[in-house]
């Protein structure tokens, strides 16, 4: 089925994705047939069929576009693990495996953060966030342009880790992921929310509420938030979106708009700092950002962003 692609690129996410279908259909017969009480935002685990469809559709073409990007990385990471490593680790080894496992969850973390605290990053990945609503679908609703992704990756090739295996354990990565975007399971077991990534930590990462924001960055395991102090625990339903929603259904305006946005800004921006906070500040950033980190340099207070 998949003879076309290089072997590496054989990935375990195409091959998962009857899984995926079979989930998600049984989460939306589901939530169709369950009575829900009357609320303002949309009743847990609901499906709107537009809003779905915009999440299948994106996860479709990410497929193309993520084959893409990863096959300039195979280059790379090819000719980084044969000419500059200083050694190369066995790739039918359990402890490459394990090694190679641990540090793309590592390094999703660390660019999964990178993509909510600049701002050109975030414009790749806000369209995962652009659901009202946190469903399977939901898990679907992929970036295009994981550039960023790849460029984070380069340590692991760099340390003897088969380009292959770092596709193949990124790809398990996403594979995880994908079951913790629902609202049908509730909180597990201590141990398990303590070390694991779990659709309640999850939720949370997608809440737009102020005290979730910018929390939870975790792939499969939250240990790296509770490490780096980005954790934040489900104290209640989260609203789900973004903070500006886009209000429209098609795919491709959900993929670029923050684009035009940046765009926008830095035409109207007066002086180079301000066009450089506007690309590589962090979302919602403005100049006024900078005219509060100026005072807080010269009277040794801390700004605080508007």
């Amino acid at each position: 089925m998949l003879e076309f692609l290089p072997e590496p690129m054989r990935e375990p996410t195409v091959l998962a994705i009857p899984f995926f279908v079979t989930l998600l259909a049984i989460e939306w017969f589901a939530a169709a047939k369950l009575e829900h009480d009357d609320t303002e935002t949309a009743p847990p685990g609901a499906y709107d069929s537009r809003d779905a469809r915009s999440s299948v559709s994106m996860g479709l073409v990410s497929i193309a576009t993520s084959a893409f990007w990863k096959f300039l990385g195979l280059l790379l990471y090819s000719v980084l693990f044969a000419y500059v490593a200083l050694w190369q680790l066995p790739a039918d080894e359990w402890y490459t495996w394990m090694i190679a496992f641990l540090g793309v969850d590592f390094l999703f973390y660390w660019s999964h953060r990178v993509s909510h605290r600049v701002r050109l990053v975030w414009a790749t990945h806000q369209a995962h966030h652009s659901s009202e609503y946190f469903n399977f679908a939901t898990a679907l609703r992929q970036k295009w342009n994981i550039s960023a992704a790849v460029l984070m990756w380069i340590p692991l090739p760099l340390l003897g880790i088969p380009p292959a295996l770092v596709f193949a354990a990124y790809s398990l990565n996403l594979i995880y992921q994908f079951w913790i975007h629902t609202e049908r399971i509730g909180k597990l077991w201590a141990p398990v929310e303590f070390v694991l990534n779990t659709p309640s930590h999850h939720r949370v990462h997608h809440g737009c509420d102020p005290e979730y924001l910018d929390r939870n960055y975790g792939g499969v395991f939250i240990l790296w938030d509770r490490m780096f102090g980005t954790f934040a625990p489900e104290i209640r339903r989260p609203r789900y979106g973004l903070t500006k929603p886009v209000d429209t259904y098609n795919i491709l305006r959900l993929q670029t708009h923050e684009y035009a946005a940046i765009a926008r800004d830095v035409r109207g921006a007066s002086t180079w700092r301000a066009r450089l906070g506007y690309v590589f500040g962090p979302p919602g950033w403005t100049p006024r950002d900078l005219v509060g980190e100026q005072v807080a340099g010269t009277t040794g207070a801390s700004s605080e962003r508007i």
